[in-house]
């Protein structure tokens, strides 16, 4: 992520998140308040709801009073206390208190006598009346709501009286159906849902939800991913276990205030989000631009290696202009220590291959005649700058592990013995643990190490072939090859540059690389009646800048 998108961002989601916070915390107040309203709006329902109930409960009363003063519900009653066990006693209570409900309309009916024991009843089956056995009676005298027979009455009793005498009692009952109910409301008896005039909801799921809520007289439950709140109808009672709460949707209510609430925020945020918008821009660029021009420096210092400096005028904020300065003198101090430590390197480089030729006087200035020979070879190649002095400095150091050997061997003035030869093959592995332990000297190693591997797998340490040998040990192969022919040694005269020329020419391919003796045969021609080897330097000094500007070109 760029640097301008990190300090907008910075600058920008903050406010973003705080004017998102702000929404949440306003609605959370909303739903709180909406919360509030429908809880108060529910006590008042309930209340009203309490007060037509206990107006209803009184008129009742007073219906059944009348009702329990017929005369012949008495005459039959009292006959039945009479004789307990006679059936055509019962059946007189029975049948009046058939005729009674079909009079009057009720859903239930029901004559105890004064010790609580029904005698008869009658239910309304839709529009028929059904007579109940005796089994299916109560056993005592009810009020508020029931269950008989499996369905659920709200009953009021009264006492039938016969001059100061109890005979018995009288119930009735309505159906009990929340249906009719225009508020969400649940019908529980001991905690368990009986009836729900939730659409579409099954009892289990909403007593599911509604577990929570037994003991409390207002609660919130969630159904089917909407929340309510749950008001226990404490001011009906309604007896036997039976609980009577309503429910109101918090969502439905506080609905179109937070739709209001919402476009209001919306178009507000918008315009708050925009300003931001337009300031954290405006700010990120004046503070980001020449930050970003540092920044880009520097990754181009980082990926060349050279000190960046900056000459350009920043923008007048001067922080940046003291941090320019800074970068400036600090770039000026890596300078300066880097051609100083550039200068020691080369210095060091020099110093081991004069070291190293100072030993024999007859191998003075091989490491160099070799260096100059396999840079020709590389430029002509049209290899890398880089690569080139990997092959310069690994060419100066080639024979570095010739310090190991002994002076006897080394100096040997006749033909080395196979013992003798053995310890000389070792230089290259000497080499390579002289410099390994150096630091900065990796690039080098392969040189060191695999400049006497053959083109065909026959060379040391290691016997390798072709192409894996690294192509600076190949280069520098041909180029000692030919420079070991034509140096004088103790025991035989330097060749000609014909004759090591036509050496390496019968070798190609076999101890070395053919494409290189290729390109060193075409660089080495020498004019017409001239055949010594001193003259090929001097040529490839002579085109060694000519060799570099073609290379420019074809790189």
């Amino acid at each position: 992520m760029r640097f301008r998108t990190r300090t907008f961002l910075l600058s920008f989601v903050p406010f973003a998140l705080l004017l998102s916070a702000s929404f949440w915390a306003i609605q959370d107040m909303v739903q709180a308040t909406v919360r509030d309203g429908v809880r108060v709006s529910l006590r008042e329902n309930h209340q009203s709801a309490a007060k037509l109930h206990a107006r209803n409960e009184l008129q009742n009363s007073r219906f059944l009073k009348i009702v329990g003063e017929n005369a012949v519900l008495k005459a039959g009653l009292q006959l039945a206390n009479a004789n307990p066990s006679s059936a055509d006693a019962r059946l007189t209570v029975e049948d009046q208190v058939t005729e009674l409900c079909a009079e009057m309309g009720f859903d239930l009916l029901l004559v105890s006598d004064a010790e609580g024991r029904a005698i008869a009843g009658v239910t309304r089956s839709n529009t028929v009346l059904v007579r109940m056995e005796p089994k299916q009676l109560p056993s005592t005298a009810l009020s508020g709501l029931a269950t008989v027979s499996g369905r659920v009455y709200q009953i009021a009793s009264v006492p039938i009286d016969q001059s100061y005498e109890n005979l018995g009692n009288l119930t009735i009952g309505e159906l009990f159906d929340l249906s009719e109910f225009t508020t969400p409301a649940l019908l529980l008896r001991d905690g368990r849902v009986i009836q729900s005039n939730l659409k579409g909801v099954s009892y289990d799921e909403i007593g599911a939800a509604m577990g929570h809520c037994n003991r409390l007289e207002e609660c919130e439950v969630r159904l089917r991913g909407e929340i309510y709140v749950s008001v226990a109808m404490q001011s009906i009672s309604l007896g036997n276990g039976y609980v009577l709460r309503t429910l109101q949707s918090l969502d439905a209510a506080s609905g179109p205030v937070r739709f209001v609430l919402r476009r209001v925020f919306v178009v507000a945020a918008a315009a708050a989000l925009l300003l931001a918008l337009i300031c954290g821009i405006l700010s990120a660029k004046s503070i980001v631009g020449p930050i970003s021009a540092i920044v880009e420096k520097l990754r181009d210092s980082a990926a060349t290696g050279i000190p960046a400096e900056f000459h350009e005028a920043p923008a007048s904020v001067s922080e940046i202009q003291e941090l320019m300065e800074s970068f400036n003198r600090a770039a000026g101090a890596v300078k300066d220590g880097r051609a100083q430590l550039e200068s020691a390197y080369v210095q060091f480089i020099g110093s081991l291959a004069h070291a190293l030729d100072a030993r024999d006087q007859y191998t003075a200035g091989h490491s160099s005649r070799v260096s100059e020979i396999s840079c020709a070879i590389a430029r002509a190649l049209c290899v890398e700058a880089d690569v080139l002095e990997q092959i310069r400095t690994g060419a100066l150091l080639h024979d570095i592990g010739k310090i190991g050997i002994s002076d006897v061997v080394l100096q040997k003035p006749g033909k080395l013995t196979v013992e003798e030869f053995d310890i000389i093959k070792q230089h290259p592995t000497i080499g390579r643990h002289i410099l390994e332990g150096v630091n900065g000297f990796e690039p080098y190693l392969d040189s060191v190490e695999l400049h006497h591997e053959n083109w065909d797998g026959t060379g040391y340490p290691h016997g390798l072939a072709g192409e894996a040998v690294p192509l600076a040990a190949r280069i520098i192969h041909v180029a000692d090859a030919y420079d070991a022919m034509t140096s004088d040694r103790p025991y035989r005269r330097g060749m000609t540059h014909g004759r090591a020329m036509s050496i390496l020419a019968e070798c190609s391919g076999t101890q070395f690389d053919p494409t290189l003796v290729d390109v060193f045969q075409k660089i080495g021609a020498l004019p017409e009646g001239v055949d010594r080897a001193e003259d090929l330097l001097k040529l490839l000094t002579a085109l060694e800048p000519e060799q570099a500007r073609v290379a420019e070109v074809q790189q």
